[in-house]
């Protein structure tokens, strides 16, 4: 099968870290194809930048499905564009924090997310709520900018080795989610470093993809995920009006 990973974002390193992630744990005869938008801010973070993403994240997504892909992940944690993304597309999309928190909820009664700037904390609190699991688990923000994951004299690291010990200490964590793509090298060193599950919502996205893949499934097109309807868009949105599915 073939994974497409899309990052909704244009640094391309923060692409290749996220594939990187997929490789790791795909299964064997699992394909990753990785692509970065190429409109758009070069991190998200906080409602305005994924608003002003999610053009260029559809038009990725659009191209993946077409060359063949069997799934789409997109890579970054505030599940940028995932509803739209779900009813443009024949494919199941997977987003990392709904797959995080689900595979979160499966190893842990409480856990917390840990993210980047507290803009982002409030965004994934409601997304927290979305998925259910408001009662299990809470957020955190480490007042790290997102560029600053790729840079390791930052002190980026050392923050979020600060509130992942906060979590532990005071929210009763039993399990932490990494909340940022960026984060996605780092899981292993934190979970042998502090003794609790640590969840790379790349990781669980690839795995939760491949388990639909496998089964046959993919998104339901009745309802809420139904086909946009056939309608002219204006302007610079026209290359956006809905197509004949490709499937």
């Amino acid at each position: 099968m073939r994974i497409l990973i899309v990052n909704p974002n244009t640094t391309a390193s923060m692409t290749e870290k996220a594939a990187q992630a997929a490789c790791a744990v795909a299964g064997h005869g699992t394909e990753i194809v990785a692509a970065t938008s190429r409109n758009g801010p070069a991190s998200i973070e906080g409602h305005y930048d994924g608003a002003i993403a999610v053009p260029g994240l559809l038009l990725e997504l659009r191209a993946g499905q077409a060359a063949g892909a069997d799934a789409a992940i997109i890579a970054c944690f505030d599940d940028t564009g995932l509803e739209a993304a779900r009813t443009l597309a024949d494919i199941p999309v997977l987003g990392l924090c709904e797959s995080a928190v689900m595979t979160a909820a499966l190893l842990a009664q409480r856990f917390t997310v840990v993210t980047t700037l507290e803009r982002s904390r409030v965004l994934i609190e409601d997304l927290v709520i979305r998925y259910g699991m408001a009662g299990r688990a809470k957020v955190r923000a480490a007042d790290i900018p997102v560029l600053d994951l790729e840079d390791k004299a930052s002190g980026a690291l050392a923050k979020l080795r600060r509130q992942i010990e906060l979590a532990l200490t005071e929210d009763g964590a039993e399990a932490i989610v990494l909340g940022c793509a960026g984060m996605a090298d780092l899981a292993h060193v934190l979970q042998r470093e502090y003794g609790v599950p640590v969840v790379d919502g790349v990781a669980a996205a690839v795995k939760q993809a491949e388990a639909l893949v496998s089964q046959g499934l993919t998104t339901s097109k009745r309802g809420s995920y139904a086909a946009p309807l056939p309608k002219a868009f204006a302007g610079s949105m026209q290359a956006f009006a809905p197509e004949p599915p490709l499937r």
